[in-house]
């Protein structure tokens, strides 16, 4: 079983990113051969600005291996891996317009000026295909947003395969761990938390000082209602549900047993027991993220070093691939 999974290089992570995927990266590398990646090719789609995404890459990274990435697995960025880029270029001649056209987030990302958005934006999923073929691999997480970019992975390596009479890509399957749970601002339960938000108390960051992860949680928006014996009474009451999502997901347990603890408590007793919970899990994280952040060099060196395990990974498939269209004899 091999996984190959990417993240966006952004900063200033929050609990919802860490409880949303990295907890679930953390935990994947159990369950077979992992290879995570720094999205830093994809970034270029956008609006860039160099220092910011240099900057970011190495925030990221650090957040990584603050959280738990080891050297079970191999994190790298796509940049330091050109054989990600090599065979995107193979598969553009293999994947079809037609199907890139229906790509509902090329849709949506470009939305009404798509003559202005970059080439780059249109073919990404190609590059994504590129991705997770060059490792071979067996299974990709996959949320909802995703499963139409593996889908089309599978008929690249579909077409790819039948066109040059290879059996070279294996077709990819969804891995389906356990559901992430959807995190909540902590001023709206009706939104996710964000770093966009302008209010710093509507996120936890991964970098909060312990005093003020026990301020936001105080400050974390409720009503005046006690909790009920059961989890699903809280669908009326968002902000409440999310308090109990985020107990939960942090001492990996069932929302239903954290209801039934509290039961008929108030929030004044819960919301002492969720900061107390919050600081006990993230600032072990915060320490090591902030000694990594104060060496960016090592953690440069860390990734290198995992370009290199992934690129010797990478090099069979890629000459395959160039042997199949005729690029090596």
């Amino acid at each position: 079983m091999r996984v190959v999974s990417g993240i966006q290089t952004t900063g200033n992570l929050h609990l919802g990113n860490y409880l949303g995927a990295i907890k679930q990266w953390v935990a994947m590398q159990d369950q077979g051969e992992c290879l995570f990646f720094l999205a830093d090719l994809h970034a270029l789609t956008g609006t860039v600005t160099p220092q910011e995404l240099a900057n970011s890459t190495i925030e990221m990274a650090a957040t990584l291996f603050a959280a738990g990435i080891d050297d079970r697995s191999i994190l790298f960025n796509q940049a330091r891996v050109p054989a990600h880029a090599e065979l995107c270029w193979i598969l553009q001649g293999t994947a079809r317009m037609g199907w890139l056209n229906r790509m509902t987030q090329w849709k949506d990302k470009a939305g009404k000026n798509r003559d202005g958005a970059s080439v780059g934006l249109f073919t990404y999923p190609v590059l994504q295909a590129a991705d997770i073929l060059v490792y071979q691999a067996t299974h990709v997480p996959v949320g909802e947003d995703q499963k139409q970019h593996l889908e089309l992975t599978r008929d690249i390596a579909t077409k790819f395969n039948q066109d040059f009479g290879v059996e070279l890509f294996p077709l990819p399957e969804p891995l389906i761990s356990k559901a992430a749970p959807r995190i909540m601002s902590l001023r709206d339960g009706n939104a996710k938390m964000s770093k966009s938000d302008p209010s710093d108390l509507s996120r936890i960051n991964l970098i909060d000082s312990d005093d003020t992860i026990a301020a936001k949680c105080r400050k974390a928006k409720t009503d005046p209602e006690p909790l009920p014996d059961s989890f699903d009474a809280l669908v009326e009451r968002p902000e409440a549900r999310n308090l109990v999502t985020i107990f939960a997901a942090l001492a990996d347990r069932d929302p239903q047993s954290v209801v039934e603890e509290y039961a008929g408590q108030g929030f004044g007793a819960f919301k002492p027991a969720l900061a107390d919970l919050t600081i006990s899990v993230l600032g072990p994280i915060r320490e090591r993220l902030t000694a990594l952040l104060n060496d960016r060099a090592e953690v440069g060196a860390r990734l290198a070093k995992g370009a290199a395990r992934a690129s010797a990974l990478a090099a069979p498939t890629l000459k395959a691939a160039q042997q199949a269209v005729g690029l090596q004899v």
